[in-house]
This record gives structure tokens, C-alpha cells and sequence, in this order.
């Protein structure tokens, strides 16, 4: 059951390829990511089964992230700035990993460089970039496929609209985006969690 949950974190399916993408577009995609200071936005959550949720992300750079599951959804899973923690309240059970082995991490480290571990995808939209990002010192950390639609509201022009991530034992997860707004003000206690895990000899 935690394996179902597990943080794979994949979203929208990859454009198809065509022609080779522009050489811009990688930096394009990097100077919106390090002008996004913080980010609020509604998610669906779809996994390999065509199961859906939803919920509310929260974003704040360096390191915070928050999946807010709607209710009724015993997990939870944040980022306190430091490790990305998976927390399920129906066993009792909580994960770690550090951001960096996180596919999440490309979107989390604002002074990452994406030229080494990503590359642009082409697609047969000139409106649409898609980046396509894996560790390959790491392949245990899986990939992540990012999605941004041109936009001249959003900061350095381009808005996400999710992503797909594959973990390294091909559990895909697709994450779609809306009601996206960036840099307001978020407060650090909104990456605070509650430990599911009971104290021994307590029920």
C-alpha cells in the first residue's frame, strides 16, 4: 500500500517528438524556475491504475513543498527544507528522502544547474516547452518529465503545468496543474507536519 503512495510523483503525457527542440529553451526554463519564489496551485494526482485525486500544492524556495490531499486522504507529503517526507496516517508510517534524490528536486533548488541533468523535448506545439530530467549518476532517484505552456503573465514567461515522474521501479504518477499564482507571501509553518508514527505502548 505505501508503494502506491510513494512520492513518483509523474504527471502529464510527453509531447511527442519532432523536430530538435530549441537551444534556448533549457535556460528559458531555468530563469523561470529561479524567479518562482513561491507557488500555490490546485493538483490531480493520476496514477498507473487511472486512479485520481485531488488537492492543493504549496511551494516556497529553497527546499519547501507541500501535496495537501483533499479530504478523507490519510497522506501527506512535504518538505520542510531539508528532506521530502511521505506520511500516512492510516498505518502510522512515514518515509524520507533528501530533496536532491527527489525528482521533485529540479523544482525545489532554484540555484541547481538543469544543464546537467536535463534535457528540452521536443514537441509539435511551439507554445508548449517540455523538459526531461534524470540524475544519470542516480538512476535510483527516477525522472521526471516537466511540462510549461508560454506565458507572459507568469514569471520569466512560462507557466508549469505538471509533470510526469517515473520511479526507479516504472510506477508512473502524472500531476496535472491550475490555478496557478506565484511569489506571494507563504508562511514557513505551512511545511509543518504532524509524526504518524505512535509512540510505543500508545494506541
Amino acid at each position: 500500500m505505501l508503494n502506491h503512495w510513494k512520492p513518483a510523483f509523474a504527471l502529464l503525457a510527453v509531447p511527442a517528438l519532432v523536430a530538435a527542440a530549441p537551444v534556448g529553451d533549457l535556460a528559458h526554463v531555468q530563469n523561470h524556475l529561479r524567479a518562482v519564489e513561491s507557488m500555490t496551485a490546485t493538483f490531480t494526482q493520476t496514477d498507473r491504475s487511472g486512479k485520481a485525486l485531488t488537492g492543493v500544492l504549496t511551494l516556497k524556495k529553497p527546499g519547501k513543498i507541500r501535496f495537501q490531499y483533499e479530504k478523507g486522504v490519510p497522506i501527506l507529503i512535504v518538505s520542510d527544507g531539508k528532506s521530502l517526507w511521505f506520511l500516512d496516517y492510516s498505518v502510522g508510517q512515514k518515509q524520507r528522502w533528501p530533496i536532491g534524490g527527489s525528482p521533485l528536486g529540479i523544482l525545489l533548488d532554484p540555484s541547481r544547474d538543469m544543464s546537467k541533468v536535463a534535457t528540452v523535448v521536443a514537441t509539435d506545439n511551439p507554445n508548449v516547452i517540455a523538459v526531461d530530467a534524470a540524475d544519470p549518476k542516480h538512476p535510483e532517484y527516477g525522472r521526471i518529465s516537466l511540462v510549461f505552456a508560454r506565458s507572459p503573465a507568469a514569471p520569466g514567461g512560462l507557466m508549469l503545468q505538471g509533470w510526469v515522474a517515473l520511479d526507479s521501479q516504472n510506477n508512473r504518477t502524472t500531476i496535472r496543474l491550475s490555478n496557478q499564482r506565484f511569489n506571494a507571501p507563504v508562511a514557513d509553518n505551512a511545511f509543518e507536519w504532524r509524526d504518524p508514527v505512535r509512540p510505543t505502548g500508545k494506541k
